[in-house]
């Protein structure tokens, strides 16, 4: 059953409330849940309310008045202050959309282990069945943020499980001064050593995830405008 929820949850998507506070008034709207979330996140131009009021308790059916909309918007246009709820304000999802965007980061996990993770007492990589049932078994909560961000967390819980050891590629990179500030943090996430030169610019040895290293090359390029002059090391 679980397994149907994320192929066909996108069908079977409501309409939701979304809702903002302003003024000291909460102000709700009732959308479609698929396009607000779009809207939200900035893959879409487009949102419509499914009524043509602003209410104050869309339960009760209380609407806000013109006045209201005027004070809390600065204007009483509709479309405008649609898009301004759902912007800027909280959409309630389903139960059954936070399962199936569960389901999804769970699967990305099982996904990237399997293509970046193997077994250091054969060499040889888990298969996705195996590692989805030590991620089962240990009760892991995969959050909602990037791979990067949790996958220490997560071996360190599936490791007393199955032996597991990430792929990884170590780089040294050294980064001018005058861009070392945006990109610290893109490589203080894999961070072995720093080392902070008198003029001001920064060599790091980073180890990466195999199946991250794109990404991460990405990224410090792209906050480095390409200054950045990154070395592979062999191991």
């Amino acid at each position: 059953m679980k397994g149907k929820v994320l192929k066909n949850y996108r069908k079977r998507m409501a309409n939701t409330t979304a809702r903002i506070k302003k003024t000291g008034k909460n102000f709700e709207i009732m959308v479609d849940l698929e396009d607000a979330l779009k809207f939200k996140k900035g893959l879409s131009t487009f949102i419509q309310a499914e009524t043509e009021f602003i209410f104050k308790d869309i339960k009760k059916g209380e609407k806000a008045s013109e006045k209201e909309l005027k004070d809390a918007f600065n204007t009483i246009d509709i479309n405008e202050i649609v898009k301004k709820i759902v912007k800027d304000g909280d959409i309630q999802t389903t139960q059954e959309y936070r399962d199936a965007e569960q389901e999804k980061r769970f699967k990305q996990v099982v996904d990237f282990l399997t293509k970046n993770a193997y077994d250091p007492q054969t060499g040889r990589p888990h298969t996705a069945e195996r590692i989805k049932n030590a991620l089962e078994q240990a009760n892991v909560n995969i959050k909602n943020t990037s791979i990067e961000n949790q996958i220490t967390e997560i071996l360190e819980k599936i490791s007393p499980l199955i032996p597991i050891k990430l792929e990884t590629k170590r780089v040294r990179v050294k980064i001018p001064a005058i861009h070392t500030g945006k990109a610290y943090g893109v490589v203080n996430t894999y961070k072995e050593s720093e080392n902070w030169m008198n003029d001001g610019s920064l060599e790091v040895i980073v180890k990466v995830p195999s199946g991250m290293i794109m990404d991460f090359y990405d990224k410090l390029n792209g906050v480095t405008h390409g200054s950045a002059i990154t070395q592979e090391i062999k191991e």
